[in-house]
Formats: C-alpha cells, sequence, structure tokens
C-alpha cells in the first residue's frame, strides 16, 4: 500500500485546522510527517486517523472538529 503525503495547505482543508495547531501536532508526532528544508508533508491516513479520534472525543482536547 503506497502513502499519501500531502501539503500543509491541504491538510489544513481537509481538516478544518488552524495553520499553527497543525504544525504543533506535526511536531509534537500526533500525526506522522516529515519536513523538507521549510517545508512539511503530512501523511493523509495519519491525519485521518487523528481527525476521527477528535471527533470521538468528548472533552475537545483534538482541537477543531471539522
Amino acid at each position: 500500500m503506497e502513502e499519501t503525503w500531502i501539503t500543509t495547505d491541504e491538510a489544513i482543508k481537509l481538516s478544518g485546522y488552524n495553520p499553527i495547531y497543525l504544525r504543533t501536532i506535526l511536531r509534537e508526532g500526533r500525526i506522522e510527517g516529515r519536513k523538507f528544508g521549510r517545508v512539511w508533508q503530512v501523511n493523509k491516513a495519519s491525519l485521518l486517523k487523528y481527525i476521527e479520534k477528535a471527533q470521538k472525543s468528548e472533552d475537545g482536547r483534538y482541537g477543531s472538529k471539522p
């Protein structure tokens, strides 16, 4: 199965997350990403899994819900 990598702009549109929050969860390793110089790419499956977990969260700890 091939991994799908998306830009941070695509990840923001997909998730509805604020760019600062997205960068935070990338740096903290809560979603899988890779950095090329100053440019981040996001593993789409990792982001979707995180969003699913956020939507099930009752206390809102996982940021905004799309």
